[in-house]
């Protein structure tokens, strides 16, 4: 069975987003205020084969566990779809 999986990497909230703040003191210049934060993270698309949605999740956790994020500065979340 095919899955595709919607994968959201953020940095945690406590720590300083640099990538966040630059684009958050810049939006001024073109125009756009009255923005108090933005926080920069990355969206990964994965298309996978599992035997069931548990198996496809259990995938994707340890994908993003020791390869996409880093646990000890980023979260992650992710939704999976049957194709």
């Amino acid at each position: 069975m095919k899955f595709i999986a919607e994968i959201d990497i953020m940095p945690h909230k406590e720590l300083l987003d640099p990538q966040g703040k630059t684009v958050a003191n810049n939006l001024k210049y073109i125009n756009i205020h009255e923005v108090s934060d933005v926080r920069i993270g990355k969206h990964v698309l994965m298309t996978l084969e599992a035997g069931s949605e548990e198996e496809a999740a259990e995938k994707v956790k340890v994908a993003c566990e020791k390869l996409l994020a880093n646990l000890i500065m980023e979260t992650y979340s992710f939704s999976l779809k049957a194709e």
